[in-house]
């Protein structure tokens, strides 16, 4: 089963974003901030992060580039999760090591299209 980090300060979003992944067929684990999911990742790392941009402790930006700097095995797939639309927050993301990048409030379809576009759906 493919496995999938929610990384979010938002316990409504990981909670809607674990439901969507479950009927996706995805075991789901959670952090509520970046420091939480680095260390999540050195412990097992997912097939994919779903990360949000403003969290306390360490932003999602911070987390991605810790992330990129460490010598776990396989690396994980991540698509940014914000309320950040502008171009130039999705070029710094893209630019920062994010494979691909969902508005929220994002819906099932939304979610399992960008999923598919870095091969875990």
């Amino acid at each position: 089963m493919k496995t999938c980090l929610v990384v979010d300060d938002s316990k409504v979003i990981r909670k809607v974003a674990r439901h969507i992944l479950e009927t996706l067929d995805f075991e789901v684990r959670e952090a509520g901030d970046g420091r939480e999911a680095l260390d999540a990742c050195m412990a097992t790392p997912p097939d994919v992060i779903l990360l949000d941009w403003n969290m306390p402790v360490m932003s999602g930006m911070d987390f991605l580039r810790a992330l990129r700097d460490t010598d776990i095995g396989s690396k994980p797939k991540v698509v940014f999760c914000t309320t950040e639309n502008g171009m130039a927050y999705i070029r710094a993301a893209i630019e920062a090591g994010a494979d691909e990048y969902v508005m929220k409030p994002f819906d099932r379809e939304t979610l399992e299209s960008k999923l598919q576009i870095v091969g875990m759906a």
